[in-house]
């Protein structure tokens, strides 16, 4: 069971950018395919995007695509989502998961909030 530990969000202003970062306890994580998702206030969780393992193919959500960037380096075990130019709508909770997402809650990580305010 692979334990996961999201970092990097705050509260910043609009335009700003932002490098989040999850960090995995797995040593399978380098085998895994892995994702982004991220849960507004009173909304589901939704698929932000995913990479393969070994990294060479990552794909994103139409309402991201090109200004997200999900990345990981399996040898330190992380995985990384470059927000950009972020607009207070952005406001949510951004999670690290398996893909396809593990169904039980409880086995997420605490998640990293983004706040986008002036």
């Amino acid at each position: 069971q692979v334990h996961l530990v999201e970092s990097g969000g705050g509260l910043v202003q609009p335009g700003a950018s932002l490098r989040l970062s999850c960090a995995a306890s797995a040593r399978t994580f380098s085998s895994d395919d892995m994702a982004w998702y991220r849960q507004a206030p009173g909304k589901e969780r939704e698929y932000v995007a995913g990479i393969r393992s070994g990294g060479d193919d990552a794909f994103y959500a139409d309402s991201v695509k090109g200004r997200r960037t999900i990345s990981r380096d399996d040898a330190k075990n992380i995985l990384y989502l470059q927000v950009n130019n972020l607009k207070p709508e952005n406001t949510t909770i951004y999670y690290c998961d398996p893909y396809p997402a593990r169904p039980d809650p409880r086995d997420w990580g605490q998640g990293t909030q983004v706040t986008v305010s002036s």
